[in-house]
Order: structure tokens, then sequence, then C-alpha cells
């Protein structure tokens, strides 16, 4: 796979509709793609509290994990669960009528000072990050930002550390691959 700057917008077209039928997770530099299947929302928020722990600052701005996934196919479950993993204490709900929420990280052992939970799922482009101060955002350190449906903003996203792709299975399980 080669950088994300220098793919064409076909073979962007092309990935994230093999992305939204499953059939791949993606990311900005080859990785080996990791899966797992989940099958209870308690085996989701392990997996999640593990994820948590893989994650350190990135030396270039905020870290930022794409999250894919259908309606209903368990992302703010699984940001809920990084949020407990970090130390929200506070309830996490879903951003999707707000676009966007701040969570306070309180702790001096963890690697960042702020969760942001992006919901792009009624953003028109890229451009619509804008007035959510999405770019001062991304130049601080001490910010994770989880942002769901990044296939509507991927005109103007810098190449995640991680991508998420959920995948909700006939059977009720999940299929979470990691990019």
């Amino acid at each position: 796979m080669t950088a994300m700057s220098t793919v064409t917008a076909a073979e962007r077209r092309t990935r994230l509709s093999l992305l939204e039928a499953g059939a791949l997770s993606f990311s900005a530099v080859q990785l080996p793609v990791m899966e797992k299947v989940i099958t209870t929302l308690a085996e989701l928020e392990r997996e999640a509290a593990r994820f948590a722990e893989t994650l350190a600052p990135s030396p270039r701005g905020a870290t930022l994990v794409a999250l894919s996934g259908e309606l209903g196919a368990g992302k703010t479950a699984f940001t809920k669960a990084v949020a407990a993993a970090l130390g929200v204490g506070e309830t996490v709900t879903s951003p999707t009528f707000v676009l966007e929420k701040i969570y306070l990280l309180g702790g001096e052992a963890l690697p960042f000072a702020k969760l942001v939970h992006i919901d792009a799922y009624r953003l028109e482009s890229g451009e619509d990050l804008a007035s959510l101060g999405f770019d001062e955002l991304m130049r601080d350190r001490g910010n994770l930002v989880v942002l769901e449906w990044p296939e509507k903003v991927s005109d103007e996203l810098p190449p995640p550390a991680v991508r998420i792709s959920i995948v909700a299975q006939p059977d009720g399980s999940r299929t979470i691959s990691y990019g």
C-alpha cells in the first residue's frame, strides 16, 4: 500500500468502498492487519482497554485514531471503553449531534491529557472539521483524537496513527481490524 499522500482519488474511493464492505482495513503506511472477533460487550471492553494500553503520543502532534464501521457496529461502545481505560470518570456519550466531545484525563502517568471524540457522520467533507478547531486539536501532543466515520472527512485528514474497522457479523459478533 502506498502512503496516503500518494494515493489517487480513485484508489482512495476503492479502498473506502472495500473498508465499508468490511473487506479491508486501511493504513497510512503498510502495516500488518490484526483482526479480533468480539462476541460480548465485556470482550469489547477488555479489547478496548488492551488497545488503550498500546497508545503513545505522536511526536508530531495529537494521536489520531480513525474508527470506521456501519451504524450500530460498536464504534461509540469501543470509544467509551477506551475512555474508561484511560480513567474518564464522566459518562461518555455519542457526539453524533454535537459532533465533538472533549474529556480531560486526570492521571499524570497517562500519555494523554485529553480524549477528543469526534463523530463525522453528519459532516459533508473534511473542510467541515475547521469549525471544530480540528487543526488546533491536532497540534497538541497531549490529545488523543478518536474520529468516527473518517471516510466522511478523508480529504482533510492527516495520516492516523491507527485505523480501526469494526464490522458487525450476522451472528451478533464484531470483527475488529487494526491497521
